[in-house]
């Protein structure tokens, strides 16, 4: 009979014979090893390494000698992503990574099935150089896989172990990994979907931050939970607005009042304004600088439990004196096809500054200002200052 043939009809029979829930665990009556399991592998994302924990309490329950979940499996030109708990060998588990990986037949299998290499390649496998080079080194005799795949297109492996000397696995342990597989799919399935959001949030957080705005959350009590580097920064200047143990305050009476009332408003009572409206104030600065704008918005309550963590309200703070995002005079004269000088006139222009004003900055003839204006209209089809203002506000480059 062809050995893949074996395989396939063993891997049946093992599943119709496999034990229940309740008997893999009739050694844990309270359920306290249940929820052990579980709770490592659901928490999994949050331990360093990722789901260690949860390897942990297999290799105890399996008494394996290494359990290894490969969650990248190594490539040519990358040596993956694997998360090993048991003695390692550095030397032999650089040569997989590198190279043995290549040659490695024990890969890609069905998902569902709990196999070991003998069921799958035959005896041949003792024979090979997986084993000859890379496992027996390691003190590795019997090995134990399984793999999963998830529609996001990921492959990993679960791999489980024991030393020369001890006994093969068993029906028992085999139906355990079955039990656990789909448990850590699920897992990472989660973790997967919280990492594309995280990403999304850096990258959300980054355009603000390089939009010059401060952002500043705003817990249900009016504290503040967290805030930009943009926001740290105006609140560091301590300027017209400044942050106490007590919260968002300021120097003045009136300043404070004010925005007390408006952070109020937007924590306690959400409900009597109508969707997406915010409240606004300027901050006038002791030091005599541009007055600050303050923006408070309401966060509209979640279809969840509300929790510390979770922001009652957001408030926008804007210095129009903040320097121009680092790159965005590149950015925007590559997108408007101007040159250097004329680009740096036209972001002067847009900071607020008048054609004088920016002759005097840029240290240039008030008349070869007006030249390059004219460049500039000639080049973006604008024929008014406060038109090319408008388009270098909306244009994309302050995202950079």
């Amino acid at each position: 009979m062809p050995e893949n043939v074996h395989y396939l009809r063993e891997a049946a029979r093992s599943r119709r014979t496999a034990p229940t829930t309740a008997a893999l665990f009739a050694d844990d009556p309270d359920g306290a090893q249940l929820n052990e399991l579980l709770d490592a592998i659901y928490e999994g994302p949050a331990t360093r390494p990722p789901w260690s924990d949860a390897l942990h309490v297999l290799q105890r329950r399996l008494d394996a000698a290494h359990v290894a979940l490969i969650l990248r499996p190594p490539m040519a030109d990358a040596f993956g992503t694997m998360i090993h708990i048991g003695s390692e060998d550095a030397a032999a588990m650089e040569s997989y990574t590198k190279h043995l990986f290549a040659l490695d037949p024990f890969v890609h299998l069905r998902e569902g099935d709990v196999v070991t290499p003998e069921e799958l390649i035959g005896e041949k496998w003792l024979d090979g150089p997986i084993y000859r080079d890379y496992l027996k080194p390691l003190d590795v005799r019997y090995l134990l896989g399984a793999d999963f795949y998830t529609p996001d297109g990921i492959e990993c492996r679960l791999r489980i172990t024991r030393p020369h000397g001890a006994s093969p696995f068993g029906e028992d342990e085999r139906a355990l990994v079955r039990f656990v597989l789909p448990h850590l799919k699920r897992s990472l399935r989660q973790q997967v979907r919280e990492e594309l959001l995280e990403c999304e949030r850096q990258l959300l957080a980054g355009t603000v931050n390089r939009m010059a705005l401060g952002v500043i959350n705003l817990g249900a009590d009016g504290s503040v939970l967290d805030m930009n580097d943009e926001a740290k920064r105006i609140l560091g200047e301590r300027d017209g607005i400044i942050l106490t143990p007590a919260g968002l305050s300021s120097e003045s009476l009136q300043t404070r009042r004010d925005l007390h009332r408006l952070i109020e408003l937007a924590v306690n009572k959400p409900e009597s304004r109508a969707p997406g409206v915010a409240d606004a104030m300027p901050i006038v600065r002791p030091s005599g600088r541009s007055r600050l704008a303050v923006l408070v918005k309401p966060v509209p309550p979640g279809a969840w439990p509300d929790h510390h963590s979770r922001p009652a309200a957001m408030l926008f703070v804007r210095d129009p004196e903040a320097n121009a995002p680092s790159g965005a005079q590149e950015l925007a004269r590559r997108l408007l096809g101007l040159t250097r000088v004329e680009t740096r006139l036209a972001m002067f222009l847009t900071e607020g500054h008048s054609l004088d004003e920016t002759a005097d900055l840029m240290n240039i003839r008030r008349n070869t200002a007006r030249t390059h204006l004219r460049s500039i209209f000639s080049k973006t089809g604008v024929t008014r200052q406060t038109m090319l203002v408008r388009l270098m506000l909306k244009s994309v480059f302050t995202l950079g």
